[in-house]
């Protein structure tokens, strides 16, 4: 139990603070759409309650991944955030489903909702607090693209730089870009519905908004069915091969592969390098590479193994062979 709480403590701070203020949210929402019957408010509270429970889950995912290998799994734990993020947007796509039939219902029999100004204040708030965890979450992104970041610049930049986000931030990100987005239309919704009769905007709303659901559902779940079958990072791979071939003592690059496990990068080398060179002069050389590759970010683990010159280049840049890693 006490390693459990080590490793709590280094878990996703964006999705833990997301699920306390979704899980806020859902509640005020649920009292909300008691007293007053607004779908658009049903269809927010479908989707806080039901970020509030897959952001928990990501938080304790991130954290378990962080967890050192063992002999059992000697590639350590990065990938439980993927499988985390896959069970997690499974709860969404459930939801989103529910939020939809909703909508379509309220189209198809519209009914009045009542105290506006309770569905208006409540989704006010909803909007303010999650578009907090958004600004959170998009000064995160902006930090592990490795770039500095104000309450002006980090949208721009966290949208320009969203795949360098770690999974967990990438999804609480999109999560609370959609439930931004989703509280403004459900405002919105309610003022047309209560000033111009049209009853239909609610159920309008609630249906975009469960749309909005899906598409965090499709493209958080297609990254992360990468991320647990395993995918090369082809932006490090061509980095650390330059890196590598930089050192004036190799010849060549018969083998590299730059994997991602979760938040990390394992990396493989087979480099060649002159065959005279003596077994220590050797050794120091994998010494300063292992160095040198293991300082770049997210680095976890890098095995390195050398061959003798053929002299024949094989190395060329990932992007000129699709078919190859290196």
């Amino acid at each position: 139990m006490k390693d459990l709480w080590k490793l709590l403590k280094h878990g996703n701070k964006p999705s833990l603070l997301a699920a306390f203020v979704n899980l806020f949210l859902g509640i005020i929402k649920a009292v909300a759409f008691f007293f007053t019957g607004n779908v658009a408010m049903f269809a927010e509270m479908m989707h806080s309650l039901g970020d509030a429970a897959n952001q928990f889950f990501v938080y304790v995912g991130s954290a378990l991944s962080k967890k050192a290998p063992t002999l059992q799994f000697p590639k350590g734990f990065g990938r439980v955030v993927n499988l985390v993020c896959l069970g997690a947007v499974l709860i969404v796509g459930i939801l989103s489903y529910e939020t939809i039939v909703e909508g379509w219902h309220q189209i198809q029999h519209p009914v009045e909702s009542s105290k506006m100004w309770i569905s208006l204040s409540v989704l006010a708030i909803g909007i303010i607090m999650e578009g907090s965890v958004l600004l959170k979450a998009a000064t995160e992104i902006s930090h592990d693209a490795g770039l500095k970041a104000n309450p002006i610049t980090a949208l721009p930049i966290a949208f320009t730089h969203l795949g360098s986000a770690k999974p967990a931030t990438k999804l609480v990100f999109m999560e609370d870009l959609v439930a931004t987005s989703g509280g403004v239309l459900a405002f919105l919704a309610v003022l047309i519905s209560h000033f111009t009769g049209f009853l239909q905007a609610e159920g309008i709303a609630s249906i975009l908004i469960g749309v909005m659901m899906f598409y965090v559902v499709g493209v958080v779940f297609l990254e992360n069915a990468r991320g647990v079958i395993g995918e090369t990072d082809e932006e490090m791979l061509n980095h650390i091969a330059h890196l590598v071939m930089d050192d004036p003592n190799i010849h060549d690059i018969k083998k590299l592969v730059v994997l991602k496990e979760g938040e990390y990068l394992h990396v493989e080398l087979i480099a060649e390098v002159d065959p005279t060179l003596s077994f220590a002069y050797v050794d120091d050389i994998r010494d300063h590479l292992v160095e040198l590759i293991s300082a770049q970010k997210n680095v976890s683990t890098v095995h390195i193994s050398f061959d003798e010159d053929n002299g024949v280049p094989e190395w060329h840049h990932v992007s000129d062979r699709p078919d190859e890693l290196g």
